[in-house]
């Protein structure tokens, strides 16, 4: 959950604060739209089929080691010469927190480093003291914005994509739609408001949230208006519905909880940068795990592995999927074990049940480097700016870039019955599901605070780099993510090529 720090000013996105005009170059790069049936390009093209913003919230042993041979004959070669310690980073003197205790002790109690995925994860999902556990993170009070909280035509376009992949599927009566990660709500709250009319679909929908803050679950109720149904067939459980479509609502800790044997659509959006990564650096004599440390000063700090690390098989099958031109040129490396289990269970559940996956997040499709530079692709965000993620654990976003090709490999490894499509751009996904169809509709129904908060989520979710026509405050100009996420679907072989890749 992204991350997603591709914006400059904490204002919330689907209000409007400058003035200035609609160039026709805002949808110049957009590709155009993918064919939709008749009564979806009916919805794109109407002004009052979902709710115009309003300016309110509507609303994660020593032997040589060749990595690019086959994995039998490669061994870890791990330099014993020393810890190194990274450039020392400053922060100021505070009183430790109940997490940064935790950390200390867990590094004392061990006698030695943990991993900076161990790291990432207790920072993130402490069940005490996690970042996203007990705390609203998202949109302008937050500490980042997500494309959901831009704009309510990025979970429209998703919601277009679904109804798409529910079509190829045969339409059928019963789906799972789950969506990983949710954040507020928000965008499943919009892909409803926006798929409303089509009866045939809505009814279809069991919505299934995979999250594991309470605190965001109870926003996710909220923001989907669901109600709980009396029970009167004597069962405990209680059955939760979403009054935006009349859906039933399940929440769950992890994807394995949602039941199987039922065609399934699953959306990752802004996910997968936020499971916890391993990082290893080039040494004398070969590749070692970066750890954290406790330095004299009781300051956390970053060394190289002493020994081989479990992780190093990750590593080894990540080298083994890269060219080897492509391994020369790095003096570090990324790999995300989680990620390429999570991929293998997706691509298990579709190759069983049927249906596909949309993910979508900032990554590259090549082997992740260069973390912890100046640009760094394991970053830590706190109030909308990128800050040490040693500094003050727990008080700020840690994020990683999604390695795409790694997702691909992963997923046809597993299942031969599944097929990967992408990555494409942002831009060319919401382009070819019709966004420029969706905001010019729009607009001819709205007031102008509203067209104002129309264009500039629309530049945000679709452009690349600056605003050309920002008239604003310079340190207020709308930043495009349109080239920066990325997405990819998975798909089950019977759905043939999914719309619009």
């Amino acid at each position: 959950m992204l991350r997603r720090l591709f914006l400059r000013a904490p204002t919330s996105y689907r209000q409007a604060s400058h003035a200035y005009y609609f160039a026709p170059q805002l949808s110049a790069r957009v590709p155009p739209p993918a064919a939709h049936s008749l009564s979806i390009t009916r919805f794109l093209c109407s002004s009052s089929s979902s709710q115009v913003p309003d300016g309110t919230s509507v609303e994660h042993v020593e032997d040589d080691v060749n990595l690019s041979a086959s994995p039998p004959a490669a061994t870890i070669s791990i330099d014993r010469s020393g810890l190194y310690n990274s450039p020392e980073h400053s922060h100021e003197p505070s009183p430790d927190s109940e997490l940064i205790k935790h950390l200390k002790s867990i590094i004392k109690f061990r006698g030695g480093p943990i991993s900076v995925a161990e790291y990432m994860e207790e920072v993130l999902t402490n069940p005490k003291a996690g970042f996203y556990i007990n705390r609203d993170v998202f949109g302008a009070e937050g500490d980042f914005i997500t494309s959901p909280e831009v704009s309510q035509m990025f979970g429209e376009m998703i919601g277009v994509w679904a109804m798409c992949l529910w079509e190829q599927m045969g339409q059928p009566n019963k789906v799972n739609l789950v969506e990983l990660g949710p954040g507020r709500g928000t965008l499943m709250a919009d892909l409803l408001r926006g798929a409303s009319k089509f009866k045939h679909f809505v009814q279809s929908l069991n919505i299934h949230m995979v999250e594991c803050s309470p605190t965001l679950q109870k926003l996710q109720y909220i923001n989907l208006k669901c109600e709980d149904e009396n029970n009167t067939d004597g069962t405990v459980d209680k059955k939760t519905f979403s009054l935006l479509a009349g859906a039933p609502v399940t929440w769950h800790a992890a994807l394995e909880q949602v039941p199987s044997g039922v065609p399934t659509i699953i959306i990752a959006h802004e996910f997968y940068d936020a499971l916890p990564v391993h990082q290893f650096q080039k040494a004398s004599h070969g590749w070692c795990e970066k750890m954290v440390d406790l330095a004299e000063d009781s300051t956390f700090r970053f060394v190289l592995s002493p020994q081989p690390t479990p992780a190093t098989l990750y590593l080894m099958k990540r080298c083994k999927w890269a060219a080897t031109e492509e391994l020369a040129k790095l003096d570090q490396i990324e790999v995300c074990p989680k990620s390429m289990e999570l991929t293998q269970t997706i691509a298990k559940r579709i190759s069983s049940d049927g249906g596909g996956a949309l993910i979508i997040d900032y990554g590259l499709n090549a082997v992740i480097s260069d973390s912890l530079q100046p640009n760094p692709t394991c970053q830590a965000i706190r109030k909308h700016k990128f800050v040490n993620i040693l500094d003050d654990p727990g008080s700020a976003d840690l994020s990683a870039y999604v390695d795409f090709a790694s997702i691909r490999r992963s997923a046809e490894e597993v299942s031969g019955d599944v097929s990967v499509h992408g990555p494409i751009t942002q831009s060319q996904l919401l382009g070819a599901l019709g966004i420029n169809f969706r905001v010019e509709a729009l607009l001819q129904n709205c007031t102008d605070e509203q067209a104002e908060s129309l264009r500039t989520g629309y530049w945000r979710l679709v452009g690349e780099g600056e605003a050309p026509f920002w008239e604003g405050p310079e340190e207020q100009v709308p930043i495009g993510m349109g080239t920066r996420y990325l997405a990819m679907a998975i798909v089950n072989n019977r759905q043939g090529v999914p719309v619009p890749f």
